[in-house]
């Protein structure tokens, strides 16, 4: 015998279990019939941008790109190192192009538009740039590649900020301390000056040239001393990056000179300050890509009290030797442990600069590596520059 409270309770289960069995059976039905009245559509792409894949790095190196702008006409692949390829328009306006296979390299590319420069969308992978930002491929390769990242002790990338009263401005630099590296620890460390190249920021040797992965790499293999890394911000005058600046004589000498100035004055100081930098010219390097290698031998070459080893990577932006280096002769030879300068040799760009600069050297007696590497005026071609130029660094028998 059920007493009244269960009774009721018992009924409650029952008729919620009939109205249940109801909504099971009826809803289907009624969503059957809906489809039916009404055809069933895929949802259009740009409902769910995610599904275009882009880039796509395929076993063989070969890479497939992809892009979608329906009312695009022509669409070409701007792709670091390469010529432009013409892209191929499919469904749902989704343009795309392969291209290859590519040797294992990080790749800057973007996209041209009917005439449009555009990023891909579908990359959350950036290569920084003040004037013209783009996107990155990575196609692996083997460990054994120094920008590769591996499995062995990692430095540290700080980041300051501060104000220049020389420049008048608010500027940043960068700062890579080796793996160990201990600031209140008794060790002391040499240090290189490396800089960047016109239309870069501070980070670009970070962001895009690997710069830290490449010392920790040859770190850990013995091949380059442990040493500290600053990165710095390379305009003495900012307003070089406006369009039509960069052919300006007289703007390119106040980049220089200011460059120069708020780097001895402003940057070293705060760095031996702040880090365990070893003292003396014997401990410290500059070198630089493109207008960094141009502010490198500038700076470099007119304060050899303050620095014996100096390296350019594809220099440029320096308007007259004669007037830019007057004292540098052959009797700076003993001061000058090494003097790098390096150029891709199909780097049309700043080729015949290089070409010059070295007839220069050699009329003044002035000794020099001459590098000359496969490569156009790309970052590929100034990662291997550090690569092979940091190991040469702080050596007592670096030719």
């Amino acid at each position: 015998m059920l007493s009244p409270l269960q009774l009721r309770l018992r009924q409650k289960f029952v008729l919620g279990s009939l109205v249940l069995s109801l909504m099971v059976s009826v809803i289907p039905a009624l969503a059957q019939a809906t489809n039916a009245a009404q055809p069933a559509k895929t949802p259009p792409p740009f409902l769910f941008p995610w599904r275009v894949v882009s880039p796509q790095v395929h076993s063989d190196r070969k890479v497939t790109f992809r892009f979608r702008d329906p009312n695009a006409r022509k669409v070409l692949l701007l792709l670091e190192g390469a010529k432009p390829a013409p892209m191929q328009k499919g469904a749902h306006g989704v343009w795309s192009v392969t291209v290859g296979p590519l040797q294992p390299e990080y790749y800057g590319y973007s996209f041209l538009a009917d005439g449009v420069g555009l990023m891909d969308p579908s990359n959350s992978l950036i290569k920084p740039n003040l004037l013209n930002p783009q996107n990155m491929v990575h196609v692996p390769g083997p460990s054994s590649l120094p920008w590769e990242m591996n499995n062995v002790p990692h430095g540290i990338v700080h980041h300051h900020f501060y104000h220049s009263n020389v420049v008048g401005d608010n500027r940043d630099f960068y700062v890579y301390t080796p793996p160990g590296y201990n600031p209140r620890g008794r060790k002391r460390y040499p240090v290189l000056y490396l800089l960047h190249g016109f239309s870069d920021g501070a980070n670009g040797w970070t962001a895009v040239g690997r710069a830290n992965i490449i010392l920790d790499n040859l770190i850990a293999q013995g091949k380059a001393k442990p040493m500290i890394v600053v990165m710095p911000l390379g305009y003495g005058a900012p307003q070089i990056l406006k369009p039509g600046a960069l052919g300006k004589t007289d703007l390119a000498k106040e980049n220089l000179t200011k460059f120069s100035e708020a780097l001895l004055t402003e940057v070293m100081p705060r760095v031996e300050k702040d880090y365990r930098v070893l003292p003396g010219r014997a401990n410290t390097a500059i070198a630089g890509l493109s207008m960094g290698g141009g502010e490198s031998l500038y700076v470099g070459l007119n304060h050899l009290n303050r620095f014996a080893w100096v390296g350019a990577f594809s220099a440029g932006l320096l308007p007259d030797l004669d007037q830019e280096f007057p004292r540098l002769a052959a009797k700076d030879n003993s001061k000058l442990r090494l003097l790098w300068v390096a150029c891709g040799e199909q780097d049309t760009l700043v080729g015949p600069f290089n070409v010059k600069l070295r007839a220069w050297l050699r009329s003044k007696g002035v000794k020099f590596t001459k590098i000359g590497t496969p490569g156009v005026h790309s970052w590929m071609v100034w990662r291997g520059n550090l690569a092979a130029f940091a190991p040469l660094l702080f050596r007592k028998n670096t030719p």
